[in-house]
């Protein structure tokens, strides 16, 4: 997966609350069609902004309280945190153009 993380309960705090710079965090499972269609624009997307944004996936199945404490009720959802806090969220799959276009604007 090049740039991206594994992200999980044990170090969502750290890799993302924490982090340094923006993060954006695709929620995801195996079994979502449309999740397959984002994952691969995503890891472009890491590889196109290294150093700039942080990219990390994050499975559903597996961290259901997280996705509880950001309110994800449908995936893909792709969050993107700045500071520690949520600034934009992505409901849906999405072109890699719109999706640069958030990063642009999150980075700002």
């Amino acid at each position: 997966m090049g740039n991206v993380m594994e992200l999980n309960e044990s170090n969502f705090e750290t890799q993302v609350v924490q982090a340094g710079i923006p993060v954006l965090v695709d929620f995801w499972a195996p079994w979502c069609g449309p999740c397959r269609m984002v994952g691969p624009i995503v890891e472009e997307l890491a590889q196109d902004y290294q150093g700039r944004i942080q990219v990390g996936k994050l499975n559903v199945d597996e961290n259901q309280a997280l996705s509880g404490r950001f309110n994800v009720r449908s995936i893909p959802t792709l969050l993107f945190f700045k500071n520690g806090q949520e600034v934009k969220r992505i409901v849906g799959a999405q072109g890699k153009a719109q999706l640069q276009k958030v990063v642009e604007e999150v980075l700002g």
